[in-house]
């Protein structure tokens, strides 16, 4: 009989379960997906102030003379284009044409970097850079010791700028720095939402994560601050449309295909990049959309997109009911005929095909 992989737990696991959280198997650990209700949750966030726990979350620190020029090389954005302190979305393209992983790069200095990977591809990242590692850089993994805590909505800043004196209002999007927060040192804080609700992430080692959690909800009594699961992690990202791996992109789909290709740099050469060239050249045969439920119903990952005559046309990726909007919204890839706004789809949802229109993302415009 195949044995089940043993689950992983966050630190402060049995913070979350005192909490109440409903704790669910995500990535390979338990997860809270929910504490109260998803909604109420997800309204909390996009209104005032809310906490999820993304501790799962990995974080390698690559380090070397020749840092630059290996993530030039594994990663398909450039590298060259940041500065210290500047973040940047990118992605590990395989030599298959698919991606192996996305990621955030975090620029320290032309010699140090800390990359942000998806916990259900710590292991494989890892593997995947280090046998590509012929530029003698040191990587670490560091993503046992390290807490991530994402502190989002319109009351995030003014939440965490109660514990630091970092300048956190004059920070730009996808920017960073690292001080003393909450009276601990070394603290890494990012704006690098995952929800479109502005806010904050704060990476801390694990040995002070309890301190930093209970001192941001004191900071956030005042906005009515709550913790937040998975589940409106999920429902928030969708509504801006951003790709989560394993579903809208994974090791078969290019990043052209997936509207990922601002992140893509033909200025350098990286994994497979003459593949990627040709396909941005000639173009593609499905593309990622996003589309609206005009019929009553909610669009759920692999269920059938068709075309009216009842053709099979493509396959949803994400989907869910929307909390902000009231309606269903969902991803997909789709045959290119079929990708301009307002085009008319159908999804196959309990056998019924029920009308949905091509709608240009976010969904939700904040």
């Amino acid at each position: 009989m195949e044995q089940t992989e043993q689950l992983k737990f966050v630190h402060l696991n049995d913070l979350h379960v005192a909490l109440g959280a409903k704790m669910v198997p995500f990535a390979g650990y338990s997860m809270p997906v929910l504490y109260t209700n998803l909604i109420q949750e997800h309204l909390a966030v996009r209104s005032s102030v809310g906490v999820f726990d993304v501790s799962h979350m990995g974080e390698f620190v690559v380090k070397g003379e020749r840092a630059t020029e290996f993530l030039q090389y594994v990663t398909s954005n450039d590298v060259s284009a940041l500065v210290d302190g500047k973040v940047q979305y990118s992605c590990l393209p395989n030599d298959k044409g698919g991606i192996v992983d996305d990621l955030l790069v975090y620029k320290r200095n032309d010699n140090e970097y800390f990359l942000v990977v998806n916990a259900s591809n710590i292991e494989k990242d890892w593997t995947w850079m280090q046998s590509h590692n012929s530029f003698g850089v040191e990587m670490q993994d560091i993503s046992e010791g390290m807490s991530l805590f994402a502190v989002q909505g319109p009351k995030g800043v003014a939440t965490m700028q109660k514990l630091t004196d970092l300048d956190l209002g004059s920070m730009e999007y996808y920017t960073f720095k690292e001080g003393t927060v909450a009276g601990i040192s070394d603290v890494l804080i990012a704006t690098t939402g995952y929800t479109g609700a502005g806010g904050m992430e704060v990476y801390v080692p694990n040995e002070h994560a309890e301190a930093i959690w209970k001192a941001i909800f004191e900071a956030g009594a005042e906005f009515n601050i709550v913790p937040v699961g998975l589940g409106a992690r999920d429902t928030l990202r969708t509504e801006m449309g951003y790709c989560l791996y394993g579903h809208d992109i994974d090791d078969t789909t290019s990043p052209i295909e997936a509207g990922l290709g601002w992140i893509t740099k033909f200025n350098k050469e990286f994994i497979n990049s003459d593949f990627h060239k040709k396909i941005k050249e000639n173009g593609v045969t499905k593309k990622l959309v996003g589309f609206e439920m005009i019929d009553r119903g909610i669009p759920r990952q692999h269920y059938e997109i068709m075309d009216a005559a009842g053709n099979i046309i493509g396959e949803v990726t994400s989907g869910t009911q929307s909390p902000s909007m009231s309606k269903g919204i969902g991803m997909g890839y789709v045959a290119t005929e079929y990708i301009k706004n307002g085009s008319e789809i159908y999804i196959n949802i309990r056998n019924k095909y029920l009308k949905a229109v091509v709608t240009k993302m976010p969904f939700l415009k904040v």
